[in-house]
């Protein structure tokens, strides 16, 4: 029997949960999914969490490139869908695809609502969506100084977050006089407020903002009174609209948002559309609790799966700012029709708000303390009446203490109640996972169930049930690892590893109990490297437990075509080299050359099939830009050429870069060599860092110019430059030893201690020379990869010349 074809317009977290549900109920479709984002689908609610630099763009990624391949999705990133060709029944995108259907889900999401004010095109005024905006916020963060958030909301708020902890003065500007109106009473929002302005966010309210000032850039607000606010950077975080743009141009009807009934159906037949950018009932829903209800009921609808319809949600807001804790469920603004249950602690500065009608729960408001958060919402969607047992349990009447409260609160709970509302997961979904297949973690039931993988509000009601479920194994169980697939550690997987003499991941996750077989992309890559570290001449890299990168020994661009970096020792050269560069370049119709910030040239645009083919011809080794691996020397010209140089930093720049070149740490590596401490290499924020003076070598280590920029510690001064090379390589191999897998030396130096180091590769010359003697064991082991790929490409050529002497290449 033939699949239908199913086309997905939409990557973000509503349309790609909903096919996450129809992978679970049936087989019987083909799908392909359109993203207008050059991005796998990830999770938005996080991208404050970048901002901030808690979080990276990898760590919010729900759904990576292996996934859609492993479940047969064809996506295609980076391309919008234009319109729906009822006729043809095929999809139509901008780039001239056509994809033919037979059922299609429209989930476009919502764009942000930009004030049509004068000054909102200028440079510097974004809104806040999607990557590309966090993306924006982050280079702006580097160069300017003052922000201005327009908006109060949930989203503005959580983008004020962001660029305050980027080091920004940043004004969140609110027409209304209390933050988040549409979702907290006056009493909570003026302690949200408080706790915020303690947290460096400054407010403008009750102003409305009348244009932006500036030629190009944006220099200021102008609000209505005539006062003004400085600013080089504006966020519009004032409200979103669906995205109907595809509807719109297909002839379905629309309102607001694309006109859907109870099974997301659209007036188009076989096409459906579902979260922000529907309207259901006169309701477009911009919260994701809502998205991924209507998603469920779609799936098991076009599935053919009986299902009651969908009947609206009753919304919820959970908000958490650096550790603080908000939440609002139905109605919320005091009237004379409520009776109102309320509690206030200024000590522990914590709000407990519950509304009645007819003595009914109507409504609740929580501030600093949420753990009654899903307990509440229940109570409010199912229309409970209040009693005294009721409010002793929900107001902390009683003999009870908080934490028998709380044990209590999981074990009233009915099994089919919603513990995880954005991916629809119940209390006996968790308790089923915990009791059936042992799991013992908030991140291997995420990983199972979906439960606290989007907003992370439920995290605490999902940490409760493992906690009443296991009992007294709570504690011991609740360990974490690596990943969610273990509870093991980093040191106790490598002793693992060692005392049971374990030789391959598969191996490792099997004798060690992973939770999940295949493991996920976070413990795999991170066991490949833990093997090659401790047996470099005997273990096999695995090339499917590298990162995509790493297997293309490339880096994927957004467009699907790779940059290739080849290695220049030191930011050094030749004329020849230089024009190899540019005859391959020219050949394989490179995008551009860029001059990269550790002294090499990227020829970026180079296509997949092309890779082996250019490596082949430049003849150089690779600079390894992709790998967790050296990648560059930085260095200034020394004593060679330059008049205040003391020491030739391009010559030990060039040295150390070949030495160590091909082998694998537990982060990706930097150097840099300065010939005198004017810095000109920027030796203060590398991984290892060495200033030449005039009596020898000084060396830094742990610096970092990224996100969590930090300045080198000073480790030692050495006379000579064989004491230089080797104090080096000895730190190199202690970090690749003791590093946990994606633990930068600046993470590594704060958590050995700079103590513990200087005394293991500086003072102690015994174990210094152990340590040389590993790294120098492990470097006679490793090649550059594409030599062998190169040697397959000349083989080959070699065959075919042989066989067809007339001279045409092999393709």
């Amino acid at each position: 029997m033939d699949k239908k074809k199913l086309v997905v317009i939409g990557n973000g977290m509503a349309g790609i949960s909903t096919v996450e549900q129809i992978l679970k109920l049936s087989s019987n479709f083909e799908i392909t999914v359109f993203g207008s984002e050059p991005h796998p689908n990830y999770n938005r609610i996080m991208l404050s969490y970048v901002l901030e630099g808690s979080k990276t763009i990898d760590d919010i990624i729900l759904n990576d490139l292996n996934w859609y391949q492993e479940n047969g999705i064809t996506l295609h990133t980076g391309t919008t869908v234009t319109r729906i060709d009822e006729n043809t029944r095929e999809v139509v995108a901008e780039n001239g695809i056509r994809v033919p259907y037979d059922n299609v889900i429209i989930a476009t999401g919502s764009k942000p609502f930009i004030l049509p004010i004068p000054g909102s095109d200028k440079e510097g005024v974004i809104g806040f969506r999607d990557i590309a905006d966090c993306n924006q916020m982050l280079e702006a963060a580097k160069s300017y100084r003052k922000a201005a958030v327009i908006g109060g909301g949930l989203l503005g708020l959580e983008a004020a977050k962001g660029l305050v902890h980027l080091g920004m003065d940043v004004t969140v500007v609110h027409l209304m006089n209390d933050l988040m109106e549409r979702q907290l009473d006056s009493q909570a929002a003026a302690m949200l407020k408080d706790e915020l302005e303690r947290q460096g966010i400054k407010f403008a309210m009750g102003v409305q903002t009348a244009e932006l000032l500036g030629g190009n850039r944006v220099t200021g607000l102008k609000f209505t009174d005539g006062t003004v606010l400085e600013a080089d950077f504006v966020v519009m975080a004032v409200g979103i609209k669906p995205n109907i743009d595809v509807a719109a141009a297909s002839g379905i009807q629309t309102g607001r948002g694309i006109l859907v009934d109870d099974y997301m159906r659209t007036s188009m037949e076989g096409v459906y559309s579902v979260g922000e950018c529907n309207e259901h009932r006169g309701i477009c829903y911009g919260l994701v609790a809502p998205l991924f209800e209507q998603g469920m009921v779609l799936a098991k609808h076009i599935c053919g799966v009986e299902t009651a319809g969908y009947e609206g949600s009753v919304v919820s807001t959970k908000l958490k700012i650096s550790g603080v804790d908000v939440f609002s469920t139905g109605e919320f603004i005091d009237s004379p029709e409520h009776r109102v249950i309320s509690q206030k602690d200024d000590w522990k500065r914590t709000y407990k708000k519950i509304l009645l009608k007819d003595n009914v729960m109507v409504g609740a408001v929580l501030f600093g303390d949420i753990t009654e958060s899903a307990n509440l919402q229940k109570l409010i969607k199912q229309h409970t009446e209040m009693t005294d047992e009721l409010y002793g349990q929900l107001m902390g009447s009683g003999c009870c203490g908080g934490g028998a409260k709380k044990t209590a609160s999981v074990e009233t709970m009915a099994d089919d109640e919603i513990v995880c509302g954005c991916n629809g997961v119940t209390k006996k979904t968790i308790v089923d996972v915990i009791t059936e297949q042992g799991l013992t973690t908030v991140d291997e039931i995420k990983a199972c169930t979906g439960a606290t993988r989007s907003c992370g509000g439920c995290k605490p009601m999902v940490e409760q049930i493992l906690q009443y479920v296991l009992g007294d194994g709570f504690k011991e169980a609740a360990k974490q690892g690596i990943c969610g697939c273990t509870t093991l550690s980093r040191d106790e997987i490598v002793a693992e590893i060692q005392a049971k003499g374990l030789s391959t991941t598969k191996e490792v996750m099997n004798v060690l109990g992973w939770s999940q077989p295949e493991g996920c992309s976070k413990c795999r890559p991170a066991i490949n490297y833990y093997l090659g570290m401790l047996y470099p001449d005997t273990h096999s890299d695995e090339k499917e437990s590298r990162f995509v990168n790493e297997r293309m020994n490339a880096n994927i661009q957004k467009d699907g075509t790779y940059t290739v970096v080849p290695r220049m020792y030191g930011g050094v050269t030749t004329p020849e080299d230089l024009k190899k560069i540019a005859d391959v370049s020219l050949k394989y119709n490179v995008k551009v050359v860029k001059v990269t910030g550790g002294q090499r040239l990227d020829l970026i645009g180079v296509k997949k099939e092309d890779l082996p083919k250019v490596w082949e011809e430049l003849d150089m080794p690779s600079g390894y830009a992709y790998a967790k691996s050296l990648r560059t020397v930085k260095t200034c010209v020394g004593s060679q050429f330059c008049r205040f140089g003391t020491q030739d930093s391009m010559g030990m720049g060039a040295i150390l870069e070949r030495k160590f070149e091909r082998l694998d740490f537990p982060a990706k590596f930097k150097l840099a060599v300065n010939g005198c401490p004017r810095n000109c290499a920027e030796s203060c924020t590398k991984d290892i860092g060495i200033v030449g003076n005039d009596g020898g070598w000084e060396i830094f280590i742990g610096g970092n110019g990224g996100i969590k920029a930090r300045l080198a510690d000073s480790l030692c001064k050495v006379k000579t430059d064989e004491e230089l090379i080797e104090i080096c390589g000895a730190v190199m191999q202690y970090y690749r030893e003791t590093g946990k897998y994606l633990e930068r030396t600046s993470e590594w130096v704060e958590r050995m201690g700079l103590a513990q180091i200087r005394e293991t590769v500086v003072d102690n010359l015994d174990q210094r020379k152990a340590l040389m003697e590993r790294i120098e064991f492990a470097l006679q082991q490793v090649e550059d990869p594409w030599k062998k790929v190169i040697e397959d490409e000349r083989a080959k050529q070699t065959l075919f010349n042989q066989l067809h002497p007339s001279g045409h290449s092999v393709k």
